[in-house]
């Protein structure tokens, strides 16, 4: 799981431009491994749908990984064909690498990728962009498993993709519906800091992106498709779903350690009451005080069960204190990350010694309430022991919860740098570059594209040498290059802000 550094928290969201841009608002990305027969037929028709329907100027980018049979030559001529098809040779397999490679180097600012069967149908195609061409969500992926979706499949595809969802519904509390179906897109802003975290290079890499995006409160949308089984398909089931539940694992177990820097991908929601400043209001009582009760109720049950194991060997101040000791350290680790959000191991430490001071209390408690029942009664009976105690431990989590949250994991929100993003006004023709010299900073406002006469050539990709007669020009990296070297900050375009006092420069 990938850990560097990304350029920072993402800026609102806000609707894309409807004039006329000179960059592309959209690139379809086609992945394809010897796929000589199907991909011309997928084009055509594809480049056919988007001419009739889509209302904003489109690419559709091929992402050859690394076939062995005619499949280069057909993309090259098929770019040579249509001005708005380009073709990119990746030399190393995986789909997750293709769709990495190709949205790290696209200067579209909605990003999206569709298998080259379309089992999907194309009709579903604008509401899937829509909702990221306005500014309402920033991922959005189809769902073979909504209500209203038709399918076609046979049975053992059906069970193994329903099987799959549950996995990751109860693995990783996802709670998107379908997470293999081949017709996602996404903003190019958000891509720039999702896809830097997103380690795997195969079939694994849309879970994985959705799981990161979902954890960090990005918003992805849903889309109902009609969709019809390839039964030539060549994914071989066992490998992928193997490859897949070691995903799961490896995903899983990042965000359990905390180790996924989540706050650097997040959004603000906007206009909501919620993210509004209100007096006399303590930010995030009402959650902390459910994740509390719950791991208070969890470490409870753990203390009476330690309590009752250690009295069978001594004495119950004793066995009160080495229980209330150990289930006093799994609380505090419990409550570090569940109730109080804080990740990492930075300052583990010190909370545990805050909370061992906390312990501390308890145990004053309990104790005393203890050597007050054996005062009452020389030799009171279990059940008795039991009650004092859990009466005793009410007061302590009180007590606990009062000290964790003003004095152990106190909210430092405020003593947290904040990020400003300031939106400029970029000249009419930005310099596009590609290389490693950029450093990161702020994202603009939003993408965009510079407003120029005519559509120009998209950063090209590396191809084979199958064809000297393409009219265009190429700039070649190998797969990989562009996610792992290329500087994410964005050099290609700058939207300026629509606002009402704006004038169309066509009418001037």
């Amino acid at each position: 799981m990938r850990t560097d550094s990304s350029p920072g928290t993402l800026p609102a969201r806000e609707h894309l431009p409807a004039g006329d841009a000179g960059t592309p608002v959209l690139d379809v990305v086609i992945p394809v491994y010897n796929e000589e027969k199907d991909l011309q037929p997928c084009v055509l028709r594809l480049h056919e749908h988007l001419k009739r329907t889509f209302p904003y100027a489109f690419r559709i980018t091929i992402a050859d990984n690394a076939s062995t049979d005619t499949t280069p030559l057909v993309s090259r001529r098929l770019e040579a064909e249509i001005p708005e098809v380009r073709a990119c040779r990746l030399e190393q397999k995986g789909r997750g690498r293709a769709l990495r490679t190709v949205w790290s180097a696209s200067d579209a600012p909605v990003l999206a990728y569709m298998d080259v069967d379309l089992s999907t149908d194309l009709n579903a195609l604008l509401p899937l962009v829509a909702p990221l061409i306005s500014g309402h969500s920033d991922l959005a992926i189809g769902s073979r498993l909504a209500r209203s979706s038709r399918v076609v499949r046979g049975p053992k595809r059906e069970f193994i993709s329903r099987a799959y969802n549950l996995i990751l519904r109860g693995s990783l509390q996802a709670r998107f519906s379908d997470a293999q179906c081949g017709f996602k897109a996404i903003r190019r802003d958000v891509a720039q800091v999702l896809l830097p975290l997103v380690e795997d290079t195969g079939w694994f890499f849309d879970t994985e992106m959705l799981v990161i995006a979902e954890r960090a409160g990005l918003r992805i949308h849903e889309v109902p498709v009609d969709w019809v089984d390839d039964p030539d398909s060549t994914v071989h089931i066992v490998k992928t779903a193997t490859e897949d539940l070691k995903g799961v694992w490896r995903v899983g177990k990042a965000l359990a350690g905390g180790s996924l820097p989540l706050d650097r991908i997040t959004r603000p929601f906007g206009d909501d009451p919620r993210d509004r400043e209100l007096q006399d209001v303590p930010k995030g009582l009402a959650r902390q005080l459910v994740g509390f009760c719950v791991v208070g109720g969890l470490s409870t049950l753990f203390y009476l069960v330690l309590y009752s194991a250690f009295r069978q060997f001594g004495g119950s101040q004793i066995a009160n204190a080495l229980a209330l000791l150990v289930s006093a350290v799994a609380n505090t680790a419990a409550n570090r990350r569940l109730t109080f959000g804080v990740r990492g191991r930075g300052g583990a430490v010190r909370h545990q010694a805050q909370g061992l001071v906390v312990f501390g209390i308890g145990l004053a408690l309990t104790s005393g309430s203890l050597a007050a029942l054996n005062a009452a009664s020389s030799d009171p009976a279990h059940s008795t022991e039991l009650a004092v105690l859990i009466a005793a431990n009410l007061a302590a989590t009180v007590l606990r919860f009062l000290l964790f949250r003003a004095w152990v994991f106190p909210d430092r929100e405020d003593d947290r740098p904040r990020s400003t993003v300031v939106a400029t006004r970029a000249p009419a023709v930005p310099q596009q570059s590609y290389g490693p010299q950029h450093s990161y900073g702020p994202l603009p406002q939003r993408p965009t594209a510079p407003q120029t006469p005519q559509t120009p050539h998209a950063p090209r990709f590396t191809t084979t040498p199958y064809s000297t007669s393409s009219p265009y020009d190429t700039t070649e990296f190998r797969a990989g290059e562009a996610a792992e070297q290329r500087s994410w900050t964005d050099a290609t375009m700058r939207l300026d802000p629509v606002r009402p006092t704006d004038t169309d420069p066509r009418n001037s």
